[in-house]
């Protein structure tokens, strides 16, 4: 429905606060300010607009001014020179100054100026598309990185914890051999899994320092800025609903699909220069040149000099060169055409992907986090059966191991279920809505049919 539609629209705007996270909503809005490839992409799109205008100014005429003073000698053993004076025996050499305007309009009669501003204003917009993508990429990335941050910090508290588990069982069993009923095997075993636990920690810990850096270069800062910010564990942010409606107008959202849209269009435009390129080319020269041999003879009625012309031109013969211009053109065109399909027919799989991932993981992490109480529970159990001397200390370490090992899995579970939500918004093309282009006013409109039947229509 409209309003379904509506709601997975306002949802895509500003698809991070569907996390419920408020320390990851201040370092989105931290990157979107200060990471350097959005503002290297942002100044691409000034240099593509700056094209563009150069490309209009064809449009209008172009006019100079110039001046010229010198002095010139004519030589006296050539016969009826044209330019020298009447007298060259006696005057071989002449002053020469002149001042005025020059000036040139192309008359676009055949479009060919207009469709080359044309093509110029699809490359701006797909510039525009090319700095959405990047800031989608950078989105992605951050709000990917920090579940990554979340999660290892999660599974470092596992870790600790299960390392204050190893150091109690590890008590226990030099308590027990002192009171004569362990052995010296058992207290080896319990020190190499003390060991062990302790060794799994440190990688760990390398880890959060290298996502926290990460994620200090994506915002644009040196690394290490917000290690002190980021080190405070929290919880991990809340899995959002899946989203109400998901229509195919939706992946008009994505930039490479606008891209690639826009990069269609601009290779039509290029065709329709190059034709224009067969056809005659009319131009309007003007000189304005007053000229004399004095100063003040440069402002006199005598010394006004111009010229006034309509020149046409019109190509016969260059070996077959602009019909290849076209047919290169053409060529250019269709694949941009086919690379717009395939672009959509990607888009589509990955949003499939991502919705399959979503709805599969779902159940996935369910299992783990039963299993995950299970073994807690089993392991519990192990340990009061071990201390009573009902059982052996391997069956301890195995329960304890079985323990950590889905615990672990249950973690990475839950980190999954978060990525797939960052996939699913990244692959309908979500974030670039509520933020603005640097510098720009090109309309942002979200076209109403169906995106299949735009790319595959004939």
């Amino acid at each position: 429905t409209d309003a379904e539609i509506a709601r997975t629209n306002a949802e895509l705007k500003d698809w991070w606060h569907r996390f419920n996270d408020a320390e990851l909503d201040r370092l989105v809005d931290r990157a979107i300010g200060g990471n350097y490839d959005l503002q290297i992409a942002g100044q691409r799109i000034l240099a593509e607009r700056a094209l563009r205008d150069s490309q209009a100014s064809a449009w209008y005429p172009q006019i100079d001014a110039n001046t010229t003073n010198g002095d010139s000698r004519y030589s006296l053993n050539v016969d009826n020179w044209p330019l020298r004076p009447g007298n060259p025996a006696n005057r071989p050499g002449a002053s020469y100054l002149s001042y005025g305007v020059s000036a040139s309009w192309q008359i676009d009669v055949f479009g060919r100026i207009r469709r080359s501003v044309e093509a110029q204003e699809r490359a701006v917009e797909e510039t525009v598309e090319e700095r959405r993508a990047v800031l989608m990429t950078m989105l992605s990335a951050l709000v990917g990185d920090y579940m990554v941050l979340r999660d290892t910090q999660l599974r470092l508290e596992i870790s600790n914890r299960n390392i204050r588990v190893a150091q109690e069982a590890y008590d226990l069993t030099q308590r027990l051999y002192l009171e004569g009923v362990g052995n010296t095997l058992q207290i080896a075993q319990a020190k190499a899994e003390l060991d062990s636990q302790l060794a799994a920690r440190e990688p760990l810990r390398t880890h959060i320092a290298q996502i926290t850096h990460a994620l200090d270069v994506l915002m644009g800062q040196m690394p290490g800025t917000t290690e002190a910010e980021l080190k405070i564990a929290r919880p991990l942010p809340t899995v959002p609903e899946f989203p109400a409606t998901m229509p195919s107008i939706v992946l008009a959202n994505r930039p490479d699909i606008r891209r690639a849209e826009r990069a269609y269009a601009e290779a039509t435009a290029r065709i329709g220069v190059a034709v224009a390129q067969m056809y005659p080319n009319f131009s309007i020269p003007l000189n304005f040149n007053p000229n004399a041999s004095a100063m003040y003879q440069l402002f006199q009625a005598g010394a006004l000099s111009w010229q006034f012309f309509m020149l046409a031109s019109l190509p016969l013969a260059h070996g077959g060169k602009l019909t290849a211009q076209v047919r290169g053109m053409q060529a250019a065109a269709e694949a941009s055409r086919l690379n717009y399909r395939q672009t959509v027919l990607t888009a589509f799989r990955e949003v499939e992907d991502a919705m399959a991932a979503w709805h599969d993981d779902v159940e996935h992490t369910e299992l783990l986090h039963k299993a995950a109480e299970d073994s807690r529970l089993a392991s519990d159990r192990a340990r009061k059966l071990y201390s009573a001397g009902l059982v052996g200390f391997l069956e301890v370490l195995t329960t304890e191991r079985t323990a950590l090992a889905a615990e672990n899995a249950e973690a990475v579970a839950r980190l999954e279920r978060l990525q797939d939500a960052v996939n699913l918004y990244t692959a309908m093309g979500a974030g670039w809505q509520g933020v603005a282009v640097t510098a720009t006013a090109l309309p942002v409109s979200l076209e109403k049919q169906n995106i299949l039947a735009r790319a595959f229509k004939e």
